[in-house]
């Protein structure tokens, strides 16, 4: 008798800043269905570029929540193929992007890998990627530290990060879901 696949509450930050980026990350989210079922995605976040190249445009930041059936590393390479869709290159580290798309957490697993390190090891140090976590699960902790999502968004800089007062993955113009940046 084969074992029933058992599902698993994944978290996945959404990051663009080149291009339409508020279209790609509609189409990422619709998109992110071909890898589980969506059961929460956060307002959408206007935040300014952290590390890499200077002179890179604002981002566009959200997180969503996803029960999936996938291991971490199928699921790893569905985010990839779905970078590599939307026109992704990865020539310079923390480079402007059309797509990002990181694994913040895969239940409460703790992986150390090559290609995959969860929970994401630089989630709970970046404002960018916890104010939208924390519209989902504020109360959510790191497997590793024990740290909640809010605790640990009390304790980083969020300068530049100003969430959108909207809707964001339906039709509405941009200049809406953005009313208030």
């Amino acid at each position: 008798m084969t074992e029933p696949v058992r599902s698993v509450t994944a978290y996945v930050a959404l990051g663009a800043n080149l291009g339409d980026a508020l279209e790609t990350l509609r189409w990422a989210a619709r998109s992110l269905t071909e890898l589980g079922e969506i059961t929460g995605v956060s307002r959408l976040y206007h935040t300014r570029p952290v590390g890499g190249p200077p002179g890179q445009p604002d981002y566009l930041n959200a997180v969503a929540e996803l029960q999936t059936v996938l291991s971490p590393l199928d699921l790893l390479d569905g985010l990839q193929s779905l970078e590599h869709q939307a026109g992704r290159t990865r020539n310079i580290r923390w480079e402007a992007r059309v797509l990002d798309l990181d694994l913040i957490l895969y239940g409460e697993a703790v992986i150390a890998s090559e290609r995959l390190s969860v929970p994401h090891p630089l989630a709970w140090e970046r404002g960018f990627v916890l104010a939208p976590l924390h519209d989902l699960a504020p109360a959510l902790s790191n497997p590793v530290t024990g740290q909640t999502v809010a605790q640990a968004l009390g304790q980083v800089d969020q300068t530049g990060i100003v969430a959108g007062s909207g809707p964001w993955l339906g039709g509405a113009a941009p200049d809406a879901l953005l009313s208030g940046i």
